[in-house]
């Protein structure tokens, strides 16, 4: 009997959500990770509460983060995309 495949798991999961969850802001479209490493997680947990652009950063990565920075946007939106983001793929970043 086998145990639990990880990597079917995976795969099953990657198969329903995608790699990376996209949201369009102007128009400008962003992709965040439908799933996080361990050490992103990490790196998330070391970040104050309040650290929005923290966040941000270390989701979208740089380059995106650069592109990102340069909209006007109000906390409003981003807890929106975060709510989103959250409901999409069951990551529930945001949540107070």
């Amino acid at each position: 009997m086998s145990g639990f495949n990880v990597n079917a798991a995976r795969a099953q999961r990657l198969e329903a959500l995608g790699r990376a969850w996209t949201f369009e802001l102007d128009d400008d479209v962003f992709e965040l990770p439908t799933e996080l490493t361990r050490g992103v997680a990490r790196k998330l947990r070391a970040l104050d509460d309040d650290d929005v652009d923290g966040l941000l950063r270390l989701l979208l990565g740089e380059k995106q983060y650069a592109r990102f920075d340069r909209h006007e946007i109000t906390m409003q939106d981003i807890a929106a995309i975060l709510e989103a983001y959250g409901k999409e793929t069951g990551l529930g970043l945001g949540e107070g």
